[in-house]
């Protein structure tokens, strides 16, 4: 009997105890599941390919004889193949750029594969591309630029009718969508079915965005939206391989469209932003998005590559990277060559991770939210502290020194991105010694610094705009750079 009475007032303390710990409210704006599984891919491809391969340009003027579309041996498997060991998740292609060339045979236009001597036109490129993601375990997006300059629709409003036409045949012809990619470039000279000349529009009103986006999430409701503004997805605001390291996920978008200038914003987004709009970061590995022979010895190198990838993934962005293939179909052997050498150098940076053999903090939220859930390697755990708690500091004990020289950190952005401000020091010769001093986080960072022995490392939460919430912390020693 008396075991049972003890057993009774156990229950009813863990009961108690439990009420007084309320569950953690979100930190407003949270992203949307579509946004979650986006942020977990991290690295994917873009791929240009069209009339311009052919004709050696960056912009085609629209006026381009659909017969110039000619590649030798297509083979969107090596694509798919290369992409898949270079640990990249996707691949968004430029199904339309702004020459107006469809490389599907859409039943709206006659400059499209289906004009092409290429497979006498039978020939589809994204169902090719459609057929190796699938066969490798790849997501696949659509590039469709907003800009045409051979339809001699654009400009008026039957454009944007003959617009939502395509968006509608990739959307329900080519299976599941991961992107849909709303390019900025937005009206100028052309050949508008044989008009020559420049047409400009209002980037603000003219595509009456709101109900394209309709199109998409009624049709993909898993895609994400992106363009310079969203409303999924927001552009970084360079093309250089550059994300901000200050970058919130938040963005009051409510006047924002595609094509609009916004320099900083785009980079670090708004800490006060009513929506989820989290960066993405895209950059060519040649000096030009399509393919040119003569920047085949201008190929970034593996070494570029990781260091672009510490300024995107590393600052809580995606990273975009364009392969563009040439005028055989294939990735050029360059191109492979370093996008391959990359992903070496990536396992080597994240091979050796030191793990923490106690974890403690100076305020927790209560048991199921202890400090050591930032350490426990499940996405779904994680550290906080009490409501109005803004400020905290926890201590990752490795019970003997080691050398380090990464940390990477993930907020639990399900209930929002909090932290404002954050160092990271480490116990070494019995006092704590600067690492790093970060603002933001979000759903991923990873910091360099120099190759530290220590036992002890000490984060400390200096400012957030909610009790912190942390989900993940971890520690590498990495090849010194």
């Amino acid at each position: 009997m008396k075991n049972i009475y003890y057993l009774i007032i156990a229950a009813c303390l863990c009961l108690t105890a439990c009420k007084t710990v309320a569950p953690l409210q979100p930190c407003n704006p949270v992203p949307e599941q579509r946004q979650l599984a986006w942020h977990d891919m991290g690295c994917y491809l873009f791929v240009h390919f069209t009339v311009n391969t052919f004709t050696d340009r960056e912009w085609g003027l629209g006026d381009e004889d659909p017969n110039v579309f000619s590649p030798t041996d297509l083979d969107c498997r090596q694509w798919a193949r290369v992409a898949k060991e270079a640990g990249m998740k996707g691949i968004i292609i430029t199904a339309k750029h702004h020459d107006g060339f469809c490389l599907w045979p859409s039943k709206y236009t006659d400059h499209s594969v289906k004009y092409s001597k290429w497979k006498n036109g039978q020939g589809d490129v994204v169902r090719e591309l459609r057929k190796a993601c699938d066969e490798y375990g790849l997501k696949m997006g659509v590039y469709l630029s907003p800009w045409d300059r051979n339809s001699a629709k654009y400009g008026t409003p039957e454009y944007i009718t003959y617009y939502r036409n395509q968006l509608r045949e990739l959307l329900t012809e080519y299976g599941d969508i991961f992107e849909v990619w709303c390019d900025g470039a937005n009206g100028g000279d052309g050949y508008y079915g044989g008009a020559r000349e420049k047409r400009t529009i209002d980037r603000a009103t003219y595509y009456d965005w709101q109900n394209t986006y309709k199109i998409v999430r009624e049709l993909q409701p898993k895609a994400v939206l992106f363009s310079d503004a969203g409303p999924d997805v927001r552009w970084v605001g360079n093309e250089s391989g550059m994300g901000s390291p200050t970058n919130w996920c938040a963005l009051s978008r409510d006047t924002m469209y595609a094509g609009g200038h916004y320099p900083v914003i785009l980079g670090t987004g708004q800490e006060t932003g009513k929506f989820w709009v989290p960066a993405e970061v895209d950059v060519s590995i040649r000096p030009g998005w399509f393919y040119h022979a003569n920047q085949d010895t201008a190929v970034r190198t593996p070494e570029n590559l990781l260091q672009l990838y510490y300024q995107s993934v590393g600052r809580n962005s995606s990273f975009l990277l364009n392969i563009p293939p040439d005028r055989r179909g294939h990735f050029n052997e360059n191109d492979v060559k370093s996008v391959l050498g990359f992903k070496k150098l990536l396992d080597e940076e994240f091979k050796n991770e030191v793990k923490p053999a106690k974890v403690t903090a100076n305020e927790n939220r209560g048991k199921a939210f202890n400090a050591k859930f930032m350490a426990d390697g499940k996405p779904g755990t994680y550290w906080a502290t009490k409501d109005g708690v803004t400020s905290a500091t926890a201590e990752f004990d490795f019970g003997s020194e080691q050398d380090i020289n990464r940390i990477l950190m993930q907020e639990y952005v399900k209930l929002g991105q909090r932290i404002k401000k954050f160092k990271v020091e480490a116990f070494v010769g019995g006092q704590w010694t600067n690492l790093v001093d970060g603002t933001t986080v979000g759903y991923k960072i990873i910091r360099k610094f120099p190759l530290t022995k220590t036992s002890k490392i000490r984060l400390t939460i200096e400012d957030s705009k909610a009790c912190p919430a942390i989900s993940n912390v971890q520690f590498f020693k990495a090849p010194k750079d």
